[in-house]
């Protein structure tokens, strides 16, 4: 799988990238290098042939309060209650090859051996059906319209359960 850890050799690419895909929702270089530090086991790096061509950031979060875009959280929580989807990016040449379904179930494998019981994140851009495909199902969260404004238009939170096992 060409998913791999991203590193701090990584985040110009990374940059560059997000620069590219989501030029609509700029975030600044160091939004970017704090997840990697906060939370490195989440930031994933898609490569070939030697070139990024997406990239994944994730880490622990309260479900329902997703961090304002373009900004800097200050340190994981330790009563986190879901493993945030921050973002999946890929370039379009990328897009339709499985990376979003190999990422997302290395994700969910992540989240559940951490101790989650669910993934979260804000569809923008009209995502919401790529989204529902891997699993996640629209959820209302009463009190964070203005929020998700801030997103775009079509901005909604969305979750993805994560089946438990029966010891």
């Amino acid at each position: 799988m060409p998913w791999r850890p991203m590193t701090a050799q990584d985040l110009a690419q990374v940059q560059i990238l997000a620069d590219t895909i989501h030029v609509d929702h700029p975030e600044d270089a160091a939004v970017f290098a704090e997840r990697l530090r906060l939370h490195p086991q989440g930031c994933l790096a898609l490569e070939e042939d030697g070139h990024l061509i997406g990239y994944a950031v994730t880490h622990p979060w309260h479900f329902g309060k997703p961090p304002a875009l373009n900004s800097l959280l200050g340190e994981i929580p330790h009563d986190a209650t879901t493993y945030y989807v921050h973002d999946v990016a890929l370039l379009p040449e990328a897009r339709g090859n499985g990376y979003a379904s190999q990422v997302a179930e290395k994700l969910a494998r992540h989240a559940k051996a951490a101790g989650f019981s669910n993934l979260s994140l804000v569809a923008v851009n009209n995502s919401q059906s790529f989204w529902e495909r891997l699993g996640f199902r629209t959820r209302n969260v009463p009190g964070l319209e203005e929020k998700l404004l801030s997103y775009g238009p079509d901005a909604m939170v969305m979750v993805r359960k994560l089946a438990q096992t029966l010891s």
